[in-house]
This record gives C-alpha cells, structure tokens and sequence, in this order.
C-alpha cells in the first residue's frame, strides 16, 4: 500500500477555444470593474484582442513584463496600478506577465484572471519566483495564487515553433519532477505522466503541421495538468538548477529548462529508475532522460547551455549556488555531482541512459549496439533505430527467445517478402493485419475534426489508373448490382475543390480486385476523375462486396494460427489530391455489410460507415437499369495545406 498526503488549491479554469470571449464575464463574477491589463511587448495582438474583450472594464495598462519577475519592474507596475485605482488583474502573455500579475497580487491581494499564451503552466501555481540584485528567490503562497485562468487555443495557436517546442518542454519538465516528487501521489501521478504522453504526441505534430488545432489544444491540456503538478507537490533539482542559471545568469527560461531537462532526468535516474521508466513509456521511448534529449533534437530546440549565452567560467559557481540551497530530490545534490551534469549541458552531450547493469551481457550488448548510432547524422534516424533496437532486444528477453523461434520469424519475414511483387504486396497485408498501418493513419492523418476521416491505403492500389470521364462506367462489364456514385470536394471552409484528381478502386461482386484476376484485360473497378467546378465526381460502377485478403501466404498463416478470419468489410477506396490540399486517403464502407465489426485490418471507422441506397425506376443520367441499383451520395472535406 501506498501512503501519501494530498492537498489542492486549484483556480478556476475556463477552457477552449474562442474563450477570451468569456473574460468580462470573468472579471465580473470576481465582483470587480476596474483592470489593470498586463502584457508583455511581444504577444500585441493577444493583448488587443483582450483589450476588445474587456471594453470599458479597463482602466489602465502595463505593457513590461519580463523575465524572472525582477523587483524594480514590479515596482514600477504597482505606481500604476495605484494610480489608476485598479480592483483586478488581468494578465496576458507568457510566464514573465503571470510573474509580475502574481508579484502584484501578493502586494495588494487583488483577484487575477490569467489567459496564458504558452504552455508554461505557473498560472495554476501558488509560486513565485522574484529576481533581486541578481538572485532569483522562490516562495509559495494561497495569496500568490491566480482565482482564474481563460485558456484559449487560439492564442497559443499563434506561438511560433520553436516556442512552442521550448515552452513545451518547460511544462514536461513540471510533469517530469512532478512523478519523483518526495510529496509524489496517486493523483499527481496520473497527471503527470498523461501530460508528459500528450506533449510527446503533440510537439512532433506540430513540427509537421504548425497549423494543427489538436495539437495546439493538446499541449494546453498538458501545460494545465503539468502545472496542476507544479502546484500540488515539490520539485526537485531540474527547477533549482533552471532557477539558478535564470536568477543569476539571465538565461532565458523556457530555453533553459529544455537544455537542463534531460541532464536533470539522467542524474536523478539512478535513484529512481521505476519513475524513468513510467516516463520513458509515457514519451513512447526505451530511455526517459535520452528520450527527451532526443525528442528536443529532432524538432530543432536548444540542447547547449553554451549557445544560451552561459559562459564556461560561470559553471562552477552556479553548481556551488544549486547545491548549496538544494530542494528536495530523490538523489543527494552535490557541487561536484552538479558540476559534471552542468558542463554535460553546457557542451550539449547526449545522455547515455545510464550505465548497464554489471554482469548483465544483455544489458551490454544492447548499449553496445545503441551506442553504434550516436553518429548518424539525421537526428530522427538515430531516434527511431535506438528506440528499435531496445524494444526488440527488450522482446526477445522478455519472451526468452529460442533459436528456433528466431529462425522461424527470420523465414517468415524472408517469405512475406519473396512472394511480394507489383500486384501482391505482402508486407503491407502484414503492416495491415497486425494494425500497425491503421496506428500510423490514425497518429499521421486523423488530426483535424473539419475533415473526412482517412483510412489505410491497402495493397490493391495501382500507380497511374485509367483517366475516365464524369459519369462514365468503370466496371468494365462485370457483374453485380449497378452504383451510381455521386461525391463532392469541399475544403474545410465549405467551398468546392475544382479539379481534385481522385483515383478509385474496389473489389468485384466475388470479392477480387482486377490485380488478383490474369484473364481480365486491362484495369477494371479502378479509375482516376477531376472534380467539377462544384467539386463534383460522378461516375457508375458495382456495388463492392466483402472479400478475403490474400491467405495463401505467410500472412494467412498467421491469421489461420491465432483464428482470425481474412475477411474485409465492403468499401470503396479513394484517394484525393487537389493544389494546396493535404492528399486524403480513406474508405467508405457499406452500411449494413459484412465484418465491419471484426475487419481484417481494423480499417473500419464509424463516420465512414454510409448508406449505398437501393432505388428501382430511373437513374440519375437517364440509363436504363432494370431491377434495382445503389446509389452513394457523399461530401468529402479535405485540408489545406500549412502555410
């Protein structure tokens, strides 16, 4: 059993987008209608999109907020304040506005509403942190707490990348320290370790699409849990570290925690390896403190105190500083320990994950092996092997692999790529059957809310199909019941995408497509149309039916060895490519058909599960059909691209 103390204080929280819309209603349920507006000089137009909310509740501004809270320029904020008779706070900006609008507070008592514009976390916090005559001194108080704090995603939408990437990781580091704390609970825990997951998914999400809403609204959700944590329970030696070198040496804040996080992580890991590892699966990585190292590489961020303006000479003082008032950490602070974790940062050396185990020839052969890519020279490249290479040696210890077995996954690898050609590709029916293709779409495409879910791409599909006119037939001929297809392209604003280029394929009535069938000539139940000038295709064809992937091979094996059924739910494929537009790769899938419960490759997605209708009598272009035909109406809503 688990013995522990909790206590919270928490403010109150409004949250989403569009919320600033909310913040005189705010200030009014304070009971209070005269604010002082405090910002920064860099976010100007979040401050006059407050400054609109507010209207006539504000009566004066204090637009010099920065870093590190130093005493002079609160001074100088509370002269305003008094002169303007102000009876509430209102902070807008990054971690330095939160700072002053607290250092004010605790001088005054007056109520604050926070709406932060990064992801730093200390608006839900009773700390502040004040620089004076060049020291930074941290206390905590009820009085220091801010009543409210308005997130609203679009203000942090606005941050540019390697903001977001540094003051991401300023809130990773509040989860991180959160989970070794000495005051560590089961809450805070849970917290914690859901915000350290949410900015591992959404940082690289950004990175490839700056534009991404849900990654925006991720990592706000995770700055408020990570400072739920910071408010809740101590911190360790990464915050006194990161307070030292701001306090002392003027390091930028955001920028500092990330370059100290990872060196932080790996001097406190050997005290604590069951945190590093609750972290470590919570990032997705084999290591915590290279993992974080690694993520902050790949997306461009500071790994050097060097290159933050930290002078060499100054390392030896600032160990002496952290150490000699330390806060309490799972591992005992030393100048000497600090020092050598300092000059680690300052050169920005990669974490090694800590030595392995002695007498453990496994443990060594798999840092042997990680170590041979710390050269390469692509960041990402050297990410993903290691985190291979671990989960793979990881797996085979832990199932205590025989040479047999070995040898048997090595032949069927071999097998399932020997049968695999122009129309049969193998590996992607294994890629599709374990699930890791519906992962990949699901982590890579299905981001955005506005737009038409995607789906896998599967191995039927052929480069360079047939060009065929709207509203021609691309059945060639055979059987099965007539489909009138009738879809349009819409950007996610509602206007028609003219002359998208949208490729088709499907399966015939016995379940094959034409790559499975020699004696047919020529592609058939596959073709490529350009949208109309209402972003209109039309086309006719047969109604797909449910079929078998191919399980004549090492993947039909493997499904016939566990009891799995080879069997696809009916759908037709598209594939959308427009100027200015993310491709769109999905399905739709015939309502009421067959194994949408239990298809093969997990590809079925409820929004894409639609009506094929059944009509009798005249058709929509005048063919002449008898008995009966389906017909497929559908809107799909396609992204554009970022920047």
């Amino acid at each position: 059993m688990r013995t522990f103390v909790h206590s919270s204080r928490s403010s109150r929280v409004v949250f989403g987008f569009g919320t600033v819309d909310r913040l005189r209603e705010e200030v009014g349920r304070l009971g209070c209608s005269r604010v002082l507006l405090l910002s920064s000089r860099v976010p100007a137009d979040a401050s006059a999109r407050v400054r609109e909310a507010l209207g006539d509740l504000v009566v004066a501004e204090f637009d010099g907020a920065v870093m590190h809270t130093p005493v002079e320029v609160t001074e100088q904020a509370l002269a305003v304040l008094r002169d303007a008779s102000a009876d509430c706070l209102v902070a807008v900006g990054g971690g330095s506005t939160t700072g002053l609008s607290k250092a004010l507070a605790l001088r005054t008592d007056l109520p604050q509403v926070i709406l932060p514009t990064t992801y730093a976390g200390s608006e839900v916090t009773p700390v502040l942190g004040e620089t004076r005559d060049g020291r930074k001194v941290t206390q905590s108080s009820a009085a220091i707490l801010p009543e409210t704090v308005v997130y609203d995603v679009n203000f942090s939408s606005t941050l540019p990348l390697a903001l977001s990437v540094t003051s991401g990781v300023n809130a990773l580091a509040h989860a991180v320290e959160a989970l070794y704390s000495a005051e560590s609970n089961p809450l805070t825990d849970q917290q914690a370790l859901d915000a350290i997951s949410r900015i591992a998914r959404a940082l690289p999400r950004l990175a490839d699409d700056p534009a991404d809403p849900g990654a925006h609204a991720d990592l706000l959700h995770a700055a408020w849990l990570a400072g739920t944590c910071l408010a809740t329970v101590g911190m360790g030696l990464h915050h006194k570290l990161c307070h030292t070198l701001g306090g002392s040496f003027d390091l930028p804040h955001a920028e500092t925690h990330t370059v100290v996080l990872p060196h932080a992580m790996a001097y406190n890991a050997p005290a604590v390896p069951e945190v590093m590892r609750r972290i470590a699966d919570a990032l997705g990585t084999a290591d915590a403190p290279s993992g974080v190292h690694d993520l902050v590489t790949s997306l461009g961020g500071p790994t050097s105190l060097r290159d933050l303006g930290m002078p060499e000479s100054g390392l030896a003082r600032a160990a002496e500083l952290a150490a000699a008032t330390p806060y309490p950490n799972p591992r005992e602070v030393t100048a000497e320990g600090v020092a050598a974790l300092l000059s680690d940062a300052w050169h920005g050396r990669r974490p090694t994950g800590g030595p392995a185990p002695s007498g453990d020839p496994l443990a060594l052969l798999t840092d042997q092996v990680v170590a041979s890519f710390a050269e390469a020279p692509d960041p990402r490249v050297r990410v993903l092997l290691t985190d291979l290479v671990r989960r793979l040696h990881g797996f085979v210890k832990d199932n205590d692999l025989t040479d047999s077995e070995w040898q048997y996954a090595i032949d069927f690898l071999t097998r399932t790529g020997q049968i695999s050609g122009p129309t049969r590709q193998e590996v992607v029916l294994l890629s599709d059957t374990l699930g890791v293709s519906s992962v990949v779409d699901l982590l890579t495409n299905s981001r955005t809310p506005e737009t038409t879910p995607s789906a896998v791409l599967g191995p039927f599909y052929v480069e360079g199909p047939p060009e065929t006119a709207l509203g021609d037939d691309i059945s060639g001929g055979l059987p099965g019941s007539p489909l009138w297809v009738d879809v349009r392209i819409l950007d996610t604003a509602g206007k028609p995408v003219e002359d998208a280029v949208v490729d088709v394929w499907q399966s015939n009535e016995d379940g094959f497509y034409d790559v499975q069938l020699p004696d047919l000539d020529g592609p058939v139940l596959r073709a490529r149309l350009r949208s109309d000038g209402e972003g209109r295709i039309t086309f006719w064809s047969i109604l797909p039916s449910a079929y078998p992937i191919p399980d004549d091979g090492p993947v039909g094996q493997m499904l016939a060895a566990v009891g799995r059924h080879p069997y696809r739910a009916p759908h037709l494929h598209f594939m959308i490519d427009a100027a200015g537009h993310r491709r769109l790769i999905t399905q739709l899938f015939v309502a009421g058909g067959d194994y949408l419960d239990s298809d093969t490759v997990f590809g079925v997605k409820d929004a894409l599960v639609v009506d094929f209708t059944p009509h009798t009598g005249p058709t929509p272009d005048g063919r002449r059909i008898d008995g009966e035909w389906r017909r497929l109406d559908y809107t799909f809503h396609i992204a554009p691209l970022a920047g």
